[in-house]
C-alpha cells in the first residue's frame, strides 16, 4: 500500500470548511494531525491518542456486520461542544474531524470523503 502524504491531507481536510476545528489521521500506528487556524485544541495530546484508540476500537466493532447491512462508510457523534466524525482510510487506519456544533455534517462528510477517494 502506498504511503499517504498525511500532512497534506489533513491540509486539504481542514481546507474544506472553516467549521472544521481538528482533522488527524491514523495510519500504520501512527497520528498525523492538524488544528484549524486560530482554534484551540479540546483534548491534550495524550487524550486525543487514548479516544483515538477508542474509536479504532469501535470502528472494528462496527466491521463485523458489514457482511449483513454493509460496510460503514462514517460514524457520527455529537456532543455539547463539537461534532466527532470518524471515516475508515486504508486497511486500519481513520480519519478522525471534529466541527463546531453549527457545522454542516453532512456537506462535510461528503467533500471529506471526496478528498479521501482522491487518494485511496
Amino acid at each position: 500500500m502506498i504511503k499517504l502524504d498525511n500532512e497534506k491531507i489533513c491540509d486539504e481536510i481542514l481546507a474544506c470548511d472553516k467549521k472544521i476545528r481538528y482533522v488527524g489521521i491514523y495510519d500504520y500506528g501512527e497520528l498525523y494531525d492538524k488544528i484549524q487556524s486560530g482554534k484551540k485544541s479540546l483534548l491534550s495530546r495524550e487524550e486525543t491518542e487514548l479516544s483515538l484508540s477508542q474509536a479504532v476500537y469501535r470502528w472494528s466493532t462496527r466491521k463485523k456486520t458489514s457482511e449483513k447491512i454493509g460496510k460503514p462508510i462514517f460514524a457520527l457523534a455529537k456532543y455539547e461542544k463539537i461534532y466527532r466524525i470518524t471515516i475508515p482510510v486504508g486497511g486500519a487506519g481513520l480519519v478522525l474531524i471534529s466541527t463546531e456544533l453549527d457545522a454542516n455534517v453532512n456537506e462535510i462528510v461528503d467533500k471529506v470523503l471526496d478528498v479521501k477517494n482522491k487518494y485511496s
